[in-house]
């Protein structure tokens, strides 16, 4: 698995599972305030797109990671 692909299941774990403990219908509601890391992890997929430059891939990379360019 490349490292990009490694950045985008994350990134879709992290989104779905702040999504199921900031809605309040969701049988594991914890807080809306989730919610501010669902901003979070979009916010910095936007700016990787934008600058394509990606800190956790970086990080992965430096780990052994194979690059997916």
């Amino acid at each position: 698995m490349t490292s990009w692909q490694v950045v985008r299941i994350v990134a879709g774990t992290f989104v779905l599972l702040s999504l199921a403990l900031g809605i309040p219908g969701s049988p594991i509601f914890v807080s809306q305030w989730w919610l501010a890391f669902t901003a979070f992890v979009g916010a910095n997929l936007l700016q990787s797109g934008l600058t394509k430059w990606c800190l956790m891939e970086s990080i992965l990379r430096k780990l052994g990671v194979q690059s997916g360019c």
